[in-house]
């Protein structure tokens, strides 16, 4: 199972968000293109990167630090966030990330996800970020009628390849995922799994890595130190 560290990126800098409240964010630090380098130095095989300004509005304010990162970065990235356009798509792929996230258009513009899945094949993952079930949008700000299960099947029709799944309430948190829906998603569907929200612990780790999913996704526990992304890695290698 790969292990993305998480950059989330709002105003320019690398925060955490609790429970995707934008009233409740912790600012790590003013630079996440050095965020970026450091998780690479570290072993990062993959990044996660989310543009909580996009994800919120649609228009992005950080694009210059997301490409600055995908300029310097050795290893993929995946992007996350205001992805709302064929144009915006190509923009980030040309710049260097290697696969783009979609996640609110993806219940309300299923013409452009289609669009995206057939242009761009495997560099086109979606977001299924739930709260209480149902899938949220607009940067978790608004909860939709779909159900998250039901979205699962549709996006699999659709020819998706991977989707990151989150529960909102569990992000942030730092009280452990939500593994009875996870392993609910991941035996509804033959996608890629990424798991992402309260990972907390190396036990967090082992019990995904149990369910079979494909990666997970770790943002608050590394920034607060609660668990080491080097001994993390380590248990992967010795596991294997």
């Amino acid at each position: 199972m790969i292990l993305f560290p998480a950059i989330d990126i709002k105003n320019g800098k690398c925060v955490r968000l609790t429970q995707g409240d934008y009233n409740k964010e912790k600012i790590y630090n003013d630079s996440p293109v050095e965020v970026a380098a450091d998780w690479e130095k570290q072993q990062a095989a993959y990044l996660h990167i989310v543009d909580l300004d996009g994800a919120k509005t649609g228009v992005s304010i950080n694009k210059a630090s997301i490409e600055a990162i995908s300029k310097q970065a050795s290893i993929p990235i995946q992007l996350g966030g205001g992805i709302r356009s064929m144009s915006v798509i190509q923009e980030y792929i040309t710049a260097g990330v290697d696969r783009v996230i979609i996640g609110t258009a993806a219940i309300n513009d299923k013409a452009f996800l289609r669009e995206a899945v057939d242009a761009y094949g495997s560099k086109v993952a979606v977001s299924i970020d739930a709260r209480n079930g149902y899938v949220a949008t607009n940067g978790w700000t608004s909860t939709s009628t779909v159900k998250a299960i039901d979205l699962v099947k549709e996006l699999e029709s659709l020819g998706v390849e991977t989707i990151v799944y989150t529960d909102i309430l569990k992000d942030g948190m730092l009280q452990g995922p939500n593994f009875k829906e996870l392993q609910e998603i991941n035996e509804a569907t033959t996608m890629n799994v990424i798991a992402s929200g309260g990972i907390s612990s190396p036990a967090d780790v082992e019990k995904l890595k149990s369910l079979d999913l494909y990666c997970a996704i770790i943002g608050k526990a590394l920034y607060d130190g609660t668990m080491n992304f080097k001994d993390l890695l380590d248990g992967e290698e010795n596991a294997g």
